[in-house]
């Protein structure tokens, strides 16, 4: 049955942006975040004071929260809510696979259907409403959400029935997307040495084989322009890169070359708190300035 009221928890840098286009298409959206609603609420939304109010009121529950325990706590709430009316909780996060099991059965145990449907493309993705969706669990679920999730994501792929498939597929994507990056800039960097434009360098790179995200999207955007807002914090691809390792190890999958970008990750995170991704430039480029004076 298709859900009639939607509710929406964590309006952040890719919450809000989300939200917003499910209201633009008239759907019904009661939207709350901890951090407050009311100056985060996007237009035609109604705003209200609790998880456990969304629960009562939604058909549908979205989530997008920080980490795998932020995720669990907003699941806590709900199926602890009295006279709750929420059938479904979508969880867009990038939580990890054991979290995204561990909400399933929490889920599953009250009669709530779990969706693992994490997102990929960034706060931009996001706003101009063209981000992937990768949603594993229930297919039936999905079917009946086909119409809200085309809302606010281009691609809204089906990847298996077993909530942590999702997670899988998000953390290895970003694990090649931080390994792009990282990658890229310290060949960047090496070019510059020799007197190369970094211009020259990614319109030549753009149409050869060492083209990728961070060649096509992050450096003519975001550091050749000296922005650095890709809006996507080194704290969280630091994390995802973190959760790709683990879990890799735990599949008896090799990390050699996770284990070092890891490492560059966890050293740019300590250094940069609070700054966007793209900023690994910079100081990647310090350390070298630093290590010739």
């Amino acid at each position: 049955m298709k859900p009639e009221k939607l509710g929406f928890v964590g309006l952040g840098q890719m919450g809000a942006p989300m939200a917003k286009n499910i209201a633009k298409k008239g759907l019904d959206l009661s939207v709350f975040d901890k951090a407050g609603t009311r100056e985060r609420a996007p237009d035609n939304t109604s705003i209200v004071d609790s998880i456990s109010a969304l629960a009562k009121c939604c058909d549908t529950i979205f989530l997008s929260v920080p980490d795998g325990e932020a995720s669990l706590s907003v699941i806590s709430e709900i199926i602890t809510t009295n006279d709750r009316r929420v059938t479904v909780v979508i969880d867009l996060s990038t939580v990890g696979p054991a979290a995204a099991r561990e909400g399933n059965i929490q889920c599953k145990e009250v009669g709530i259907t779990y969706m693992d449907a994490p997102v990929s493309g960034g706060q931009a993705g996001a706003e101009a409403g063209t981000i992937s969706i990768m949603m594993a669990g229930d297919r039936d679920t999905k079917s009946e959400h086909d119409e809200i999730l085309h809302a606010f994501a281009k691609n809204p792929f089906y990847v298996g029935n077993e909530p942590g498939q999702g997670q899988a597929l998000k953390i290895l994507n970003n694990f090649l997307s931080g390994t792009a990056m990282i990658a890229s800039t310290e060949a960047i960097l090496y070019g510059l040495s020799q007197n190369l434009e970094m211009q020259t360098m990614l319109n030549v790179l753009n149409v050869s084989t060492g083209q990728n995200t961070a060649t096509s999207d992050k450096f003519p955007n975001r550091i050749l322009t000296e922005t650095f807002d890709a809006g996507f914090a080194t704290a969280l691809i630091t994390k995802d890169v973190n959760l790709f390792i683990e879990n890799a190890m735990n599949a008896g999958i090799s990390t050699n070359v996770a284990d070092t970008v890891g490492r560059i990750w966890n050293e740019a995170n300590d250094a940069l708190p609070d700054s966007d991704f793209t900023l690994v430039f910079k100081h990647l480029r310090d350390q070298i300035k630093a290590t010739k004076t």
